[in-house]
């Protein structure tokens, strides 16, 4: 076992804080498929490494936005271990059709969910 957390998994957690982000701003992410026909996908990823997170830390994902564009959304994740600060990351999602996967803009109800967490 290491004695540090494997790189990947910050990009595991990334996505899981947005999906959780994304509940509370709209609920349940299947919602964005069935009522809005569209999707997320991942467009681009960044991680900063700072310090390692260890087996048994107990850590702090917190999530902010910037304002959607057209069809694209960047978030900002910064995980924490008490108030050190170990990992910096930045996820970009681009809005599709959840049939054809073609870009599609955000739809207006959906926009306006993310506006209580895009970063001032």
């Amino acid at each position: 076992m290491q004695g540090h957390v494997f790189n990947g998994h910050y990009l595991t957690w990334f996505d899981m804080a947005h999906t959780e982000l994304i509940r509370a701003a709209f609920g349940p992410y299947q919602r964005l498929v069935d009522e809005l026909g569209v999707e997320f996908v991942v467009a681009e990823a960044n991680v900063r490494y700072r310090a390692p997170a260890r087996f048994d830390d107990e850590l702090d994902i917190a999530v902010t936005l910037d304002a959607p564009g057209e069809t694209s959304l960047t978030s900002h994740f910064a995980v924490r271990r008490g108030e050190d600060l170990l990992t910096e990351g930045r996820l970009r999602h681009v809005c599709v059709d959840a049939r054809t996967f073609a870009k599609t803009p955000w739809p207006e109800p959906l926009r306006a969910a993310f506006g209580a967490h895009v970063a001032s």
